[in-house]
């Protein structure tokens, strides 16, 4: 095995434990009624960032684009209830069991607040 593939290798390991990690204190996290920014502190800040620019080290090691994107603001409010219920690529873990309806819905108006 070579220097560079043993780097991608550990470089995999720490996505993978941290996403670990985040899943663990995500399923912590009591499931009483939360605002939509409470809700987003919990379960999505740590990726995403307090901005939704996706500018944290777990969000830059995923991938994670901005919700100011245009890619990103031309989901509907359907696609991203999806995605926020089943996950994205392996990589965003699915929050369907652990949020209601009204808390994702809740959320999704936070996330159109930082979109602006």
């Amino acid at each position: 095995m070579t220097s560079r593939e043993y780097q991608r290798i550990l470089k995999r390991a720490a996505h993978t434990a941290a996403l670990v990690l985040l899943l663990f204190f995500a399923s912590r996290i009591t499931l009483a009624q939360n605002s939509g920014a409470d809700t987003f502190k919990a379960k999505c800040q740590v990726c995403h960032g307090a901005d939704g620019l996706g500018n944290t080290p777990t969000g830059k090691a995923l991938g994670v684009q901005s919700y100011k994107s245009p890619d990103v603001r031309k989901l509907s409010d359907a696609d991203l209830t999806a995605i926020i219920k089943n996950g994205k690529n392996n990589k965003m873990p699915a929050f369907g069991a652990q949020l209601t309806d009204a808390q994702i819905k809740d959320v999704l108006k936070y996330i159109h607040t930082l979109q602006k």
